[in-house]
């Protein structure tokens, strides 16, 4: 492995955070493509520093809690702020509407946002207003993450559309209709919808995952004018709106807008 020592340090950290149990000095030595004298000296480095252990049984090497309370650290000085500087960057990076949306037992409430679009048409609507399930890439982003029974069970939940001749051409329409939209958005990870929940508007998400169960606790979404948020558009910027829910789910325990 080429590199300077610190992207090696860091690459063995990585490696260790893989293996709770500890690796032996040899694999993480094939690991890092480096001679194993190289790694123990790296290894006894991290010891001095506190960021290793050696385990006194088995001789692997464990991460200690050091970089772990660092990580949490970080979160609990940044509370809610790194969520909304999250937003922030992928509403600059997208162009586009971003917003977050917590889910709280059988709802799911729009409650942050950041806008992207510096001109031209804009799309901005209200916070703190439950997302509709049954039409917006959002609801079906969650939906998408349980079993279609369950689905079906929350969007009834939620009563019937009250005008449904406010909603896009694309909106579905009917079951069968819907439970296909949210077995496409399981096979791609994230959801979208163009003309669904309203005439010119598109939109993608994708769910927040709790880091300690995997369960879900949001939604991410990006939305603007179809017009400009196309289709292929919306393909273009999915790796980046799994990368910032990624980066919400490490940041949610710390931040109070998940509490």
């Amino acid at each position: 492995m080429a590199g300077s020592q610190i992207e090696r340090a860091l690459s063995l950290l990585e490696s260790l955070t893989q293996e709770p149990q500890g690796l032996q000095m040899q694999s993480l030595a094939d690991d890092l493509n480096i001679p194993k004298s190289a790694t123990h000296r790296m290894l006894a480095e991290l010891i001095r520093l506190g960021y290793v252990r050696q385990n006194p049984d088995s001789s692997r090497y464990q991460l200690s809690t050091k970089l772990v309370a660092l990580g949490f650290r970080y979160l609990s000085n940044a509370g809610s702020d790194i969520v909304q500087s999250i937003l922030d960057r992928l509403a600059e990076e997208c162009g586009e509407l971003v917003r977050l949306g917590v889910i709280d037992n059988e709802r799911l409430t729009w409650i942050a946002k950041a806008q992207g679009a510096k001109g031209g048409l804009r799309y901005d609507p209200d916070m703190g207003r439950d997302a509709p399930l049954l039409y917006t890439a959002s609801g079906h982003a969650w939906l998408a993450s349980m079993d279609d029974a369950s689905a079906l069970a929350l969007v009834e939940s939620q009563g019937p559309v009250l005008d449904p001749q406010q909603l896009g051409v694309n909106a579905p329409r009917n079951t069968t209709d819907l439970l296909a939209r949210l077995e496409v958005a399981r096979q791609y990870g994230y959801a979208w919808v163009e003309q669904s929940s309203a005439v010119g508007t598109s939109a993608m998400a994708v769910v927040v995952k709790s880091p300690a169960d995997g369960r879900s606790i949001g939604v991410l979404s990006i939305a603007g004018p179809s017009a400009r948020l196309t289709e292929p558009r919306m393909h273009e910027l999915a790796s980046l709106l799994l990368k910032s829910a990624e980066e919400l789910s490490g940041a949610s325990p710390a931040s109070e807008l998940f509490s």
